[in-house]
């Protein structure tokens, strides 16, 4: 099973030129496995295949994939497509997020901007990654990117330091376990006070904030271990195997083990 650390080889993030000559196969439509990416096209045109439809892809959009995102591209006549693609972990992007205060985004499915000066971003990025980066090149990379691309409606100074310390230890496993209860005892505030300030925040009730990052870390196992589905289910929480996969199901529009079957084929270099 792919991931991240078999690609990057003790890197912070993953970078490459990917050329898609027109007519040429299509990428295979795959999921990725511990890992998000963005994709820089820098010139030519092709196609976003999701399993929604398909989008058109022209220079300087960049697209947004996380994990469980199921796409594929192609290049179009003429002269195809060309792309710069950056990988990096999913939990140290999500960390950066909450150190940022840089609200997500919300909608199921890749995400595309139109934003022609990032693709400078883009190539910086490769240059730094051709001759060993470091953490700080990643970080570089994110903040460029992100005094172009960040929501409009990101919370900078409206998410107290006491919620987005909560938040970011809530990402750990043994926390995960402790769900809401645990989300309370680190955040030191009443029930009602975290629901309120949740809501103000991020747009989302304390339930909702956790299942959500349980979701996420099972689909992580799910693609990148043999664990078993029942394991992967207490280690996030879930009260139980069944409950799990009607959540999951419901979430990602594939049971765990399709979705793990899918996940294999995770990472486009």
């Amino acid at each position: 099973m792919l991931r991240f650390e078999a690609h990057a080889f003790g890197r912070p993030y993953h970078a490459a030129r990917v050329r898609i000559p027109a007519r040429s196969r299509d990428t295979e439509l795959h999921t990725h496995a511990d890992f998000h990416e963005f994709m820089g096209v820098v010139s030519g045109s092709g196609e976003h295949l999701l399993t929604t439809g398909v989008e058109q892809l022209r220079p300087g959009d960049v697209v947004l994939v996380r994990p469980s995102d199921r796409h594929a591209v192609r290049g179009s006549a003429p002269d195809g497509l060309e792309f710069v693609n950056v990988a990096f972990p999913s939990s140290i992007w999500q960390g950066f997020l909450d150190l940022t205060r840089t609200a997500t985004w919300s909608s199921r499915g890749p995400i595309t901007f139109h934003q022609p000066p990032a693709i400078a971003v883009f190539e910086r990025a490769l240059a730094r990654f051709q001759d060993n980066p470091s953490s700080y090149d990643l970080v570089r990379f994110w903040i460029d990117l992100m005094e172009l691309l960040a929501p409009a409606d990101a919370a900078a100074p409206g998410v107290p330091d006491w919620l987005a310390r909560a938040c970011t230890a809530m990402r750990a496993e043994q926390n995960l376990r402790g769900g809401v209860p645990r989300l309370l005892e680190l955040a030191g505030v009443s029930p009602a006070h975290l629901s309120r300030s949740m809501r103000a925040a991020y747009g989302v009730t304390p339930t909702a904030f956790v299942t959500d990052l349980r979701l996420e870390h099972a689909a992580s196992l799910l693609a990148a271990t043999n664990t078993s589905i029942a394991a992967i289910a207490t280690r996030c929480g879930f009260t139980s195997q069944s409950y799990f996969t009607r959540t999951f199901t419901a979430a990602h529009e594939l049971p765990p083990r399709d979705f793990r079957r899918r996940s294999q084929r995770a990472f486009v270099p």
